[in-house]
């Protein structure tokens, strides 16, 4: 769930909205992914639409084509300098999108881009309109074979900065038109560049044709509370300027011009979600309690720096994970020990007194940068990835450790190592750890001695030696989104088998069991960072096994621990019995949404049209 702190305002509707349907027989209802939850009823607004249209195709004479690539360095460097000024316009609220501005910046700069660009232009002699759109689609392609969908995502920041270069182009870049009353902001896309001239006060919804699960969409809507939905893919061809619309971000649809009846519904429906999270937000800040005195530390699962006030404002105790990839993303050159180290540092120094766990790269060879070469590999979800692309690349793994050593410092700062398959890895990455200590005394740095270190558990081999590891670390923390796909065969996003992909498996949860019952026994703490934490479903089986801590996405936490405070472990406990003793999938998932929807149905109104999203867990 993605519950975000209610604006507080009623929707802008004149009185004659209401007698205004549209005139197609049907009231029309286009779906996208939902990614800031909430509804919100306004008049559409485009901010652009796709732009450029269709590209200029033209074979050159080969005495043309070196012109064709100054013209295609200079679109770039053109961007280039507005992604610069933007940096300087952006609104104080929205400060931290100058981190995804960066990483706009590093594309435009990646060789892999305009290098490929220029190649088709000196080889097939064409024009950079057609030689650049030829090599984002080679982009895509590359970025399609890839088994996480995180990474997938990233190329829709390829084809954001590609449009805009081929905007200017086409001659066809054009100024942001101003936003006179309040609207549903619609798109084609929204870049971060064009953050730093938004009227942010007069924007109700976003919703966008382009744009997955982590887009910039996304993430600026919900630092701004408000609803949003992308992946639009009929937006621009069945809504007009001032057309009346509802965005519901819970279910993931776009209304257009709803008859009185559904209108009604839906502003109904949006005043409860108003007041619900104006409920789940008051009393976010309180400890993740049951109400016979069981504590659950409640933290955040984030990737970039500008979701830290979304982690504070709510309630997070600490960052359960860091997922440090983003910083060797989009970018030609790996990053450098003082550029990790700052970022660590600021993480760190903005949390203190809450603690930060840094998961080291969990990253294929193929998903962050050029220089490590292409890996042919035929299945890569268990090839060359996160602990094992590590001990390949020592040099690069050494940079990270001795970043994160130095931010230790700051007194917060845990590391965690993911994919660990059996004892032989954890000793040599905690070798790989005391290498880099002894290096940084010899330097005279400073770093935090005694510094916490875990890991991932998330294969199968790891759970069934669970006792064996623990007595080689300081904390568990149960990957459950890949041990469930490791565990069950299913690759949560091929479509043929998703329906497969059970949380509640008897399988997952004895597993999940078996490591906290081990973590417990050996002394150390167990917390659990998958998806499972965020679903209110699975969260009193978690609890019922006295489970230490849950990092979820920040959005999440008002709602979960609101469910944590009104739940008492003996219930949990009961709850847990009756699901460890279920011989099937379906069973236990029967047996606990009956049990949850009957000791929590106001809590679930909102969470069930949630899960009911193709990408959510299967009950």
């Amino acid at each position: 769930m993605t519950p975000q702190e209610p604006t507080g305002r009623a929707p802008d509707i004149p009185p004659q909205a209401r007698r205004a349907p549209r005139t197609t027989p049907d009231m029309a209802t286009l779906k996208g992914i939902p990614v800031s939850a909430g509804i919100s009823i306004g008049r559409a607004f485009f901010l652009n639409r796709s732009g450029v249209g269709p590209l200029p195709r033209q074979t050159l004479a080969e005495s043309l084509t070196e012109a064709e690539t100054v013209r295609l360095d200079k679109a770039f460097e053109q961007f280039g300098l507005e992604i610069d000024q933007a940096r300087e316009r952006i609104p104080a609220e929205l400060k931290e999108h100058g981190l995804i501005l960066d990483s706009h910046l590093m594309i435009l700069k990646d060789p892999k881009l305009a290098g490929a660009a220029k190649k088709y232009i000196r080889s097939l002699r064409i024009n950079a309109e057609w030689a650049l759109d030829k090599a984002v689609d080679d982009l895509e392609k590359a970025f399609a074979a890839l088994d996480d969908p995180y990474f997938r995502d990233r190329i829709q920041d390829v084809r954001t900065v590609a449009g805009r270069v081929q905007a200017r182009l086409t001659g066809q870049a054009s100024e942001m038109k101003a936003i006179e009353n309040r609207v549903v902001l619609m798109a084609h896309d929204i870049s971060p560049a064009d953050t730093a001239t938004l009227q942010t006060d007069k924007i109700m919804a976003l919703v966008t044709v382009q744009g997955g699960k982590t887009s910039h969409t996304g993430i600026l809507a919900r630092t701004l509370g408000i609803p949003a939905v992308v992946g639009v893919t009929e937006l621009e061809r069945e809504v007009r300027d001032g057309d009346l619309v509802v965005v519901d971000g819970l279910r993931g649809v776009v209304v257009l011009s709803p008859g009185e009846a559904e209108l009604e519904r839906l502003s109904d429906l949006k005043y409860q979600f108003e007041a619900y999270q104006a409920g789940i937000m008051r009393g976010c800040h309180l400890p993740g309690e049951t109400i016979d005195g069981y504590r659950v530390k409640v933290k955040a699962n984030i990737e970039m720096l500008e979701e830290v006030p979304t982690v504070v404002n709510n309630g997070g105790e600490g960052i359960g994970l860091y997922r440090t990839e983003y910083s060797y993303m989009n970018r030609s050159k790996l990053p450098t020990e003082e550029e990790l180290y700052q970022e660590y540092l600021d993480l760190a120094t903005i949390m203190s007194p809450r603690r930060v766990t840094l998961r080291t790269l969990d990253a294929g060879a193929d998903k962050f940068v050029s220089t490590l070469g292409a890996l042919d590999e035929r299945n890569p979800a268990l090839g060359l990835r996160a602990i094992r692309l590590c001990m390949r690349h020592r040099d690069i793994f050494k940079t990270q450790l001795r970043a994160i050593l130095r931010a230790s410092l700051a007194g917060n700062v845990s590391v965690m190592f993911p994919m660990i398959s059996g004892l032989r890895e954890i000793r040599q990455a905690k070798a790989m750890l005391a290498e880099a200590k002894a290096e940084l005394r010899q330097e005279g740095s400073r770093f935090e001695a005694d510094m916490p270190v875990g890991i991932m558990m998330e294969l199968p081999s790891a759970v069934m030696i669970a006792e064996i590891l623990a007595r080689e670390v300081d904390f568990f923390s149960i990957g459950t989104n890949d041990l469930i796909q490791y565990s069950l065969g299913i690759d949560r996003t091929n479509r043929y088998v998703s329906h497969m992909y059970q949380p509640l498996h008897p399988a997952v949860v004895r597993s999940i069991k078996h490591v906290v019952d081990a973590a417990h026994q050996a002394g150390i703490e167990v917390s659990l960072c998958g998806e499972m934490a965020s679903d209110p479903f699975c969260v009193p089986i978690l609890m019922g096994m006295q489970i230490d801590c849950i990092s979820l996405t920040p959005q999440a936490i008002p709602g979960i621990k609101r469910i944590i405070r009104q739940a008492t472990m003996d219930d949990c406990k009961k709850l847990l019995k009756l699901v460890l003793e279920s011989p099937s999938v379906s069973r236990t998932n029967a047996l606990v949404q009956e049990t949850i929807f009957r000791q929590f149905p106001d809590e679930l109104m909102f969470y069930s049209s949630l899960l009911d999203r193709e990408d959510g867990p299967a009950h």
